[in-house]
């Protein structure tokens, strides 16, 4: 089990990092740079948790407070990621956004952003409250959800994004169970795992993207 999920993780981690600067190597227009500094985001931020989990299994010593800040920061990162899938969107599509729809996606990441450093989400204990987890979730998925809605409405305008709205959708409906539940029941982490996935085919996407522009 360690040996599997740690090499899973160490892929996505390079796979991540390789793709974000292969990204920016080929990018052509904002759209493209846009893409790899989300990615660059996206891994960049995961290792915080990903790095101190895949040592925990392997080093005796007490990874609590790593493992707690790495999930404090992965969640500030992953919110940043979607503000960026937003600028994305727009580029991609040559597409500016009205001013509500700007106006909701600064201010739900915003929110979620400032609920994620509340002492009360139990980070340096590496403490899960599922109150506090449901709390700084919710600008979370209503973000995810207008990411979601400006993706479908222009799906197939572009032939390698045009799953990007069920991946995001995919990605939420792994995600959600584990924030919420996983401190009660541990299985449902191993729901990161096609979660991941989700965003690597997502990444995959990008490179797609950048090669055809």
């Amino acid at each position: 089990m360690k040996y599997g999920e740690s090499l899973f993780d160490l892929i996505y981690l390079l796979f991540g990092l390789v793709c974000g600067i292969y990204i920016l190597k080929e990018s052509r227009n904002k759209a493209g740079i846009l893409m790899a500094s989300a990615v660059l985001f996206l891994a960049g931020g995961d290792a915080f948790h990903l790095v101190p989990r895949v040592l925990n299994y392997f080093i005796e010593s007490d990874f609590s407070t790593a493992l707690g800040l790495g999930k404090a920061v992965t969640s500030v990162t992953m919110t940043i990621f979607y503000v960026l899938l937003f600028h994305i969107w727009q580029r991609a599509y040559k597409k500016k956004a009205n001013r509500i729809v700007r106006i909701a996606v600064y201010a739900l990441a915003a929110v979620r952003i400032i609920l994620c450093l509340f002492p009360q989400n139990g980070w340096l204990e590496n403490e899960s409250s599922m109150t506090w987890a449901i709390i700084r979730n919710v600008p979370f998925v209503l973000l995810g959800i207008l990411i979601i809605m400006l993706f479908y409405m222009k799906r197939g305008r572009i032939s390698c994004l045009r799953r990007m709205w069920l991946l995001i959708t995919l990605s939420f409906l792994f995600y959600i169970p584990v924030a919420v539940f996983a401190g009660i029941v541990p299985m449902l982490g191993m729901l990161m795992l096609p979660k991941t996935v989700c965003y690597m085919i997502m990444i995959y996407n990008f490179v797609q993207y950048v090669q055809r522009r």
